[in-house]
């Protein structure tokens, strides 16, 4: 992985709130290693499209798939740029005024062109850097993909070299006139994501046991779980 800070593009510097915006690298990482859920932005006959979708990051790179019939990956695949972005929404920011209500949130943005993977080893590699991240453990213990599955599956891989972070962190900001009133409430109600007890599917002709790589990621520390507030910066 690289400690070189993120360097921003024209279209990767954020306009507004510049102030939150973060160029450490290792933010980048987090907030992407926290996520389940990419949306991928893509223009289809000169019309945008946003698709939700599963991902796996390695390194500075960034792994996506989806099915061989889907436009916008076969987009992509022929060179055209898209746009990634995974968000984190940690705590809603009640303030005594509405205009500065607002939410806490973490949020990384990957413009760039990525690459099909198609050789075999190398597609398998990717996919298990997916499996990994929304489900790690499986890749050992599930039935391997068939030819036929792995054919019907497009991956591609998209370099985290021009991207943005931004994170709010902090209490309301409300006007001093307004704090000094203090007429109404004001601060920070936090929002986690935590699992619940796994669910056997019901088609299972036989009660198998949970598997340990399933009942010991639930109770792992939340990875979505996030400080409400820190000191304004």
């Amino acid at each position: 992985m690289s400690a070189a800070p993120l360097s921003p593009t024209p279209r990767s510097t954020p306009n507004r709130t510049k102030h939150r915006t973060v160029t450490d690298r290792a933010a980048l990482y987090e907030v992407l290693d926290a996520g389940l859920v990419c949306h991928l932005g893509i223009v289809l006959d000169s019309s945008p499209v946003v698709l939700p979708t599963t991902y796996g990051r390695e390194g500075d790179t960034l792994y996506l798939h989806g099915s061989t019939g889907a436009r916008s990956l076969r987009a992509a695949a022929k060179g055209a740029d898209v746009c990634v972005a995974v968000t984190h929404v940690d705590g809603i920011v009640y303030a005594r005024s509405l205009m500065h209500h607002s939410i806490n949130y973490r949020s990384a943005v990957i413009h760039g062109t990525a690459t099909p993977i198609t050789e075999r080893s190398a597609k398998l590699h990717a996919l298990r850097v997916i499996t990994d991240h929304l489900a790690p453990g499986s890749w050992g213990y599930a039935r391997d993909a068939t030819n036929k599955e792995l054919a019907a599956v497009s991956v591609l891989a998209l370099p985290l070299a021009e991207a943005s972070v931004k994170i709010r962190a902090t209490y309301p900001g409300d006007d001093p006139e307004d704090v000094e009133a203090n007429a109404v409430w004001a601060g920070v109600l936090p929002l986690e994501v935590a699992f619940g007890a796994p669910i056997p599917s019901p088609d299972m002709t036989s009660q198998l046991p949970v598997p340990p790589h399933v009942t010991e990621r639930r109770h792992l520390e939340n990875p979505r779980a996030y400080a409400a507030a820190v000191p304004a910066g």
